[in-house]
C-alpha cells in the first residue's frame, strides 16, 4: 500500500485523468468504437462517468457539457471533424462485446 495522503491520491487521479483525456483528444484517429471493441469503455463512457461523479456531488452537470469536457469541443463538432462510419467488422466486434449493462 502506498503512503499518499488522500489530498496527494486525489490530485493524483485528477492528473492521471487530464493526461488520458488529452491523449484521447490527441488521438482522434482512434474511434470510439476501437475503444470500446478494445477496452471496453470510450470517450463518451468517460464523458458518463465524470458526469456522474459531478452529480453525485451535487453539482449539476448535463451530458453535452461533459462531453465537452472530455472532447474539448462541442460532441457534434467533433463527429463532424473526427468521426468515422463504422465497418461492418466494427459492428459485429461491438455487438460481441457490448457493456451489458
Amino acid at each position: 500500500m502506498s503512503d499518499l495522503t488522500p489530498q496527494q491520491q486525489l490530485e493524483f487521479e485528477a492528473a492521471a485523468f487530464r493526461r488520458l483525456a488529452a491523449h484521447l483528444r490527441e488521438r482522434s484517429d482512434v474511434q470510439n468504437i476501437d475503444l470500446m471493441n478494445l477496452a471496453g469503455f470510450c470517450r463518451n463512457c468517460l464523458s458518463n462517468w465524470y458526469r456522474d461523479a459531478a452529480n453525485a456531488a451535487g453539482v449539476p452537470l448535463d451530458k453535452e457539457a461533459s462531453r465537452e469536457i472530455v472532447y474539448g469541443m462541442p460532441y457534434e463538432e467533433w463527429r463532424a471533424l473526427h468521426q468515422r462510419e463504422a465497418t461492418g467488422e466494427q459492428q459485429a466486434a461491438f455487438e460481441v462485446n457490448r457493456p451489458k449493462e
